[in-house]
């Protein structure tokens, strides 16, 4: 089983992609367990949250790598939490950076912020230098991960055109 994790700032086409790899391949996608997760928040999140949001996300993730059809395409990882959390609050639960170093991932696919900012009351970060300076973070994770990564820009089609290149010169 391969993983490939769609990481990027905030409305950057994450979902759309991953939905559209798994297609592709015939397999399943993770999508991002906080979504769900807020959505269900009948308050404002706070930082414990978030481990709940990580250990909801691994899970959902260790269910669909049982029926997935030999790649994983998860729409997020725990650096995201880790980014948000010290964005928000000025750092991250140890243990969340202990589920992170448990992790393991095939391909990173990083988005870029060309696609348009799309309003969402779970979005944090519409400006296009927090979308920049989030970008940079999130290249800094793919470079620093030690796994092969790939820069996904340009519009849906061109972008999955690119993924699709990315995942077939590493495993097919």
């Amino acid at each position: 089983m391969k993983k490939i994790v769609v990481i990027g700032p905030e409305s950057t086409g994450k979902s759309t992609l991953s939905a559209q790899l798994a297609a592709h391949y015939q397999t399943l996608w993770v999508p991002e367990f906080a979504r769900e997760y807020l959505t269900q928040l009948n308050r404002p999140y706070e930082q414990e949250d978030l481990l709940r949001m990580a250990e909801g996300q691994l899970i959902t993730e260790d269910e669909a790598a049982e029926k997935a059809n030999k790649l994983l395409i998860c729409d997020t990882d725990l650096h995201v939490i880790k980014v948000w959390s010290e964005a928000k609050y000025g750092d991250c639960d140890p243990r969340i950076l202990e589920l992170i170093a448990t992790r393991k991932y095939d391909l990173y696919l990083l988005t870029y912020i060309d696609i348009a900012w799309e309003d969402d009351p779970l979005r944090e970060h519409p400006k296009p230098e927090e979308r920049e300076y989030f970008y940079q973070i999130y290249r800094d994770i793919v470079m620093n991960s030690g796994q092969p990564w790939a820069d996904i820009r340009g519009g849906y089609e061109q972008r999955l055109q690119t993924a699709v290149g990315a995942v077939g010169s590493l495993f097919l």
